[in-house]
């Protein structure tokens, strides 16, 4: 048992080693289905184990067993050794000519890894959490990387809103959503869950980065009709940013009510309808706080004294402790 526990290591080892090399050469890598891969990584791994695992089960079932458990903690142990490699490589070869190809690769490289574990490792077995989260780093790490550009080219953007006071906003907005379809357009060659998985996370981006420009005090309105108008052009922008996102495969149907209900606080006048509307958004979006509606308010410049701290003290009343199923609000700071 010792003896094929050091052979699947080593050849483990050399496995990383061989991947490391093919991610210094010149060269793109394969596509398989219209998605960057090199499976040849995880065929390989699995193939080590499970055909070690055989091996053992042909002497006995007790020896299977047992080397089952041995060679279940050198899966851990080897993704944590890629998860460092691929954070090298991530951090010291941003001018590689292929450079996001391979962070695609290997992000789809997870796929085979995280199948055989949900198929083969048993929920008892320490090490299936371990591997899970080491293979959760590599994917969000990618990400991470993806998105950088995308978001920084987005910035500037969304300062238009709050410079022009949302005159103009349907043109603000076509630019965000052309931006980022040609961003979006790069990351088809993910396979499928992680598409999904980042297209939701730019969903969410453009929601929150949306909320911040409302929370910015930049602008005060004080007649009903100027609220109304500006109300309008928040719904229209919400239904392109919800069409778009939609149309692009975002399943984060959770985002899409957070800036009507917003439009609908600013365009309601009676002070009871704001409160049920604030009461509705806090069930909503749990993680929104009193720091937050107070800056929205700030908008409705009609609103007297006595009146905001009514509908503040509604939030703090109608908020429940319940988590939210991810962060919008929390994730947004007030000045």
């Amino acid at each position: 048992l010792p003896s094929l526990k050091v052979t699947v290591k080593n050849s483990l080892s050399r496995c990383l080693d061989k991947e490391i090399q093919r991610w210094k050469e010149d060269k793109e890598p394969e596509k398989l289905n219209g998605h960057f891969q090199s499976e040849l990584l995880g065929i390989f791994v699995i193939q080590s184990i499970y055909s070690s695992q055989k091996r053992a089960e042909d002497i006995s079932k007790a020896v299977g067993e047992e080397l089952s458990r041995r060679l279940l903690k050198e899966l851990p142990a080897f993704l944590r050794s890629y998860r460092d490699a691929f954070e090298d490589f991530k951090e010291k070869s941003k001018k590689h000519t292929y450079y996001k190809p391979i962070l695609i690769a290997n992000i789809n490289n997870c796929c085979n890894f995280r199948d055989y574990t949900e198929k083969y490792v048993a929920e008892k077995e320490d090490s299936k959490a371990d591997i899970l989260s080491t293979l959760t780093d590599i994917e969000n790490s990618g990400f991470d990387v993806l998105l950088q550009q995308l978001f920084a080219q987005l910035k500037p953007m969304y300062k238009k809103f709050t410079e022009n006071k949302w005159d103009s906003s349907s043109e603000i907005m076509n630019e965000i959503i052309k931006t980022t379809s040609k961003h979006i357009s790069d990351f088809k060659t993910l396979k499928d869950p992680f598409y999904h998985a980042i297209v939701e996370k730019i969903h969410a981006r453009l929601v929150k980065e949306y909320i911040v420009r409302l929370l910015k005090r930049k602008v005060s309105l004080k007649t009903p009709a100027q609220q109304q108008t500006l109300a309008q052009h928040i719904s229209k922008n919400a239904a392109d940013l919800e069409a778009f996102c939609t149309s692009n495969g975002s399943q984060a149907t959770w985002l899409n009510s957070a800036l009507p209900k917003l439009a609908e606080i600013i365009r309601l006048q009676d002070l009871g309808a704001i409160k049920i509307e604030v009461a509705t958004l806090a069930t909503t979006y749990p993680d929104i706080r009193k720091r937050h509606l107070e800056a929205f308010l700030h908008i409705k410049a009609n609103l007297s004294r006595s009146e905001l701290k009514s509908i503040l003290g509604y939030l703090a009343d109608s908020t429940a402790s319940t988590q939210p199923r991810a962060p919008l609000f929390s994730s947004i700071n007030v000045s």
